[in-house]
């Protein structure tokens, strides 16, 4: 997959870091209380990892294999502290609400993994678009976790109140939100029920012999495909 649509359908879907690949747990449970803390964490991630991916890979024939790690870190951690002081300069509201999770970017999994097993080893621009891919596809996991805290535990929608709430002095009639989402265990809840409809989707698609990773060949579907080269590719 060097494409870079097949790249960024990689990221999103195939290879989504929350969901399939089960990295970034740090930011992805602890920011996730709203939906704007996940989209502002999520593309200030999407941004480091983009450029980071393009800077690695730029200088994959200079950085020695021996200190390439440590290159790298320093690589990301310079554009975390770029994209740092732009937010604090710019969205203060955003900076303050993701707080300490902005300097800890540089050691996310996400942007390492990605440094070490693709942008180390590809061109430029295959690079980029595998950062935006991933960085999207975290981007969405995450906002999507956010939501849905938000709406059970206050029910609120990127900060607007979307379901009426109950007042026991009036006696008026509404929704009583449910705390257990704002907090931690309530990460983890909807984490895990995502995850589990991600896989049950894919399981299914599998169990019709449908790719969902590979919708470009044969309309996704290597049973009614007859070509028994894709068949064979895909076992």
């Amino acid at each position: 997959m060097d494409k870079p649509m097949e790249r960024l359908f990689n990221g999103i879907i195939k290879e989504n870091p929350t969901f399939v690949l089960m990295l970034g747990m740090c930011p992805t449970l602890a920011i996730t209380t709203s939906a704007t803390n996940g989209i502002g964490m999520g593309l200030t991630t999407t941004v480091i990892l983009a450029a980071s991916n393009v800077m690695i890979s730029a200088l994959r024939h200079v950085i020695p294999d021996k200190v390439r790690m440590p290159a790298f870190i320093v690589i990301v951690a310079s554009f975390v502290t770029i994209v740092q002081l732009l937010l604090q300069g710019f969205i203060p509201s955003l900076y303050d609400s993701l707080g300490i999770y902005i300097p800890l970017i540089v050691v996310n999994c996400i942007i390492l993994g990605r440094a070490e097993a693709y942008a180390s080893k590809n061109p430029v621009i295959p690079s980029l678009f595998d950062g935006i891919g991933m960085g999207l596809g975290f981007t969405v996991s995450i906002t999507c976790i956010g939501a849905i805290r938000e709406l059970l535990g206050a029910g609120k929608l990127f900060g607007f109140q979307i379901l009426p709430l109950a007042d026991a002095a009036t006696g008026k009639i509404g929704y009583q939100p449910i705390n257990i989402f704002i907090l931690a265990p309530g990460a983890f809840l909807v984490l895990a029920f995502l995850s589990a409809f991600q896989n049950k989707f894919r399981l299914g698609a599998a169990k019709r012999g449908i790719d969902p990773s590979n919708p470009a060949k044969c309309g996704g579907s290597c049973v009614g495909c007859g070509n028994h080269t894709c068949e064979g590719k895909r076992g």
